[in-house]
């Protein structure tokens, strides 16, 4: 299965409903998600007809993250220099090259590329906020103990990579459908599992029923000495028995099986947001990191990155609350091969650590 040309759909001029590019792409789309979910999936009757409308509102999802992204951010010592968005994701300009440079993805990359000079790659990283006390300057009055939030990036990681901007885009594109298709996956897995639940409840109450009634079958039946406790039982069996079919009935059986499977996946990819959810975010940092509101008088500069949240088959709004979705904090960049770094401990890292 080739690549889906998911770069083409939003890079070109809005497509009417019926435009022959269009429906290429989602029948495209369509197999990819069958394939990566369940390609049994096709025996259902009318699946990609079914699967279309949902494929159709992803896609629509992904050209909209890609259309929002901006330039990426130059990696670099001189990028650090200029860039207020790469200062505050890094403390100095070193950090840039050494947690950057030591990607293992930046360097597969760059070894299936010999003859890329750049890459272009999502940084991921953790976002972490917190609430102190310092100082604040109002006029020519300093003050101080006054409640401020700071900002920090950890966990720098470089995710997936391209050649180029376009191809970048491209990449990300596919990995959005991707996602949604694992969730879509994930949803199916859940309902497998509980279907297995309910069978192996069901034997198991068929048995408890079982002896519950051979023992009402015995000597004690016979001399007029039965329980009342053992019919209450019985009658809780049944009950229980009952209330297992209709949720079995529910699961659906056989091909229904297939059909329900289906649903589920057409679920999540008609409704991407609720299970993948990327938003921008803007701040107004000063040097220290330091959030600063848009009518302080206070030095800062404004920063732009992405927020992306996601959870492993269940809905965002759910997991909320419980815990929190897996969230993190997201630009593109791009990065020289002449920056990138070896492996293993570098000696003056090695030095400072022994002072």
């Amino acid at each position: 299965m080739r690549n889906m040309g998911i770069l083409d759909w939003w890079r070109s001029r809005d497509h009417s409903a019926d435009d022959p590019q269009d429906k290429e792409l989602i029948a495209r789309a369509v197999e990819h998600v069958v394939q990566t979910t369940n390609p049994r999936l096709r025996f259902v009757p009318r699946y990609d007809e079914r699967l279309s409308p949902a494929v159709a509102s992803s896609l629509k999802y992904a050209r909209s993250v890609i259309a929002m992204m901006p330039t990426p951010h130059e990696a670099s010592r001189a990028g650090w220099n200029s860039d207020p968005c790469m200062r505050a994701f890094f403390a100095t300009s070193d950090d840039v090259i050494r947690s950057i440079g030591r990607a293992p993805n930046l360097h597969t990359f760059f070894d299936q590329n010999p003859a890329a000079r750049e890459a272009y790659a999502v940084l991921n990283m953790k976002m972490i906020e917190r609430k102190t006390l310092g100082t604040a300057l109002e006029g020519d009055v300093i003050h101080r103990d006054v409640a401020q939030t700071t900002v920090s990036f950890e966990d720098h990681r470089i995710g997936v990579c391209g050649p180029s901007e376009p191809d970048l885009k491209q990449a990300i594109g596919r990995r959005i459908m991707e996602q949604l298709s694992l969730e879509g996956l994930a949803r199916v897995a859940d309902d497998r599992e509980s279907r297995e639940q309910l069978e192996e409840e069901r034997a198991l109450l068929k048995v408890r029923l079982q002896l519950q009634q051979r023992e009402g079958m015995g000597m004690g039946s016979a001399l007029g000495d039965t329980d009342a406790t053992e019919q209450t039982e019985i009658s809780r069996l049944e009950a229980e028995l009952a209330d297992n079919a209709k949720k079995l009935d529910k699961a659906g059986v056989g091909t229904e099986i297939l059909d329900h499977e289906l649903e589920r996946v057409c679920e999540v990819l008609a409704e991407p947001t609720q299970y993948f959810f990327i938003s921008k975010k803007r701040l107004r940092l000063d040097r220290m990191n330091v959030v600063q509101q848009e009518n302080s008088p206070q030095a800062g500069e404004e920063i732009e990155f992405f927020i992306g949240q996601f959870t492993a088959g269940r809905l965002i709004s759910e997991i909320t609350t419980v815990g929190k979705p897996r969230t993190r904090a997201f630009a593109l960049v791009r990065f020289s091969r002449t920056d990138l770094q070896t492996g293993g401990l570098r000696f003056d890292e090695a030095a400072s650590m022994l002072i």
